[in-house]
């Protein structure tokens, strides 16, 4: 095999074969998906730029072998390597053989972009630690990403190649709920759901509070049909289970 380069001139390569397994294939072109790969080379490119270079982000694989040994990011591909790239293995502890990045989240925060506003306030709803603003740029969520130790999700798949990002998923569906949950499954979140415990509309954590103490900002109805509210910490939202309550109500059941 030989690359050529501007000049005409031709340069022996080398090659490894590369297998994507499960939805990884989803981010790889449709006559390449569920086969195997190969993948010419020249040097010593790491196995982490050989996959983002046939278009599947890092954030998305949870195990890489190499001629069947478990490899972390940095390896250096070889000549004849036979490379297996595998998503999140559900139901499965392999903690023990994964040498990519540190398992599991301990504490789950996510950091979303402009294109999952839904999304977000779903996830607020069932309690997870969620920014969102509908004008953060790519660079800031990275950031974010890096200094908060949060997940990002997002529909630009472009931006989980970037490398300060270290976890990250790009929901499938386009529906809100579907996205919430794939990204239970995903990062096995069932543990960590607790519901009406943040504020969907700014993240803050929700506290009760005596009615006397806000009446001053209730309407006339309110403060006659409902006795019981909580309020957020940081931006002071008021809730109660008004009309609203009944359908936020119906989507937590799906998820607990």
């Amino acid at each position: 095999m030989y690359f050529v380069d501007m000049s005409g001139n031709t340069t022996p390569s080398q090659s490894a074969s590369f297998r994507f397994y499960e939805e990884l294939n989803d981010f790889l072109p449709p006559d390449k998906r569920k086969q195997t790969l190969a993948y010419a080379f020249l040097g010593k490119p790491s196995v982490k730029d050989a996959i983002e270079a046939q278009g599947v982000p890092h954030t998305e694989i949870d195990l890489i072998t190499a001629n069947g040994f478990s490899v972390d990011f940095e390896y250096s591909l070889r000549d004849g390597d036979r490379i297996a790239v595998y998503p999140m293995f559900e139901g499965i502890d392999i903690s023990p053989i994964v040498k990519l990045r540190e398992r599991p989240m301990h504490d789950p925060k996510f950091v979303l972009d402009v294109h999952l506003g839904t999304l977000a306030r779903l996830m607020r709803l069932l309690g997870f630690d969620t920014l969102y603003k509908n004008d953060y740029k790519d660079p800031e969520i990275a950031h974010i990403s890096a200094s908060q130790h949060r997940a990002v999700l997002t529909r630009d798949r472009g931006l989980l190649h970037w490398s300060l990002i270290t976890y990250g998923y790009c929901p499938r569906s386009m529906i809100a709920e579907e996205q919430l949950e794939e990204v239970i499954r995903r990062f096995d979140l069932k543990g960590f759901i607790a519901p009406f415990s943040r504020c969907m509309a700014c993240n803050g954590s929700m506290h009760a509070v005596k009615k006397e103490n806000i009446i001053d900002r209730l309407e006339p109805q309110t403060i006659k049909c409902y006795d019981s509210f909580v309020q957020c910490d940081s931006c002071g939202h008021i809730y109660w289970k008004g009309s609203h309550y009944g359908k936020l109500s119906e989507v937590v059941r799906k998820f607990v």
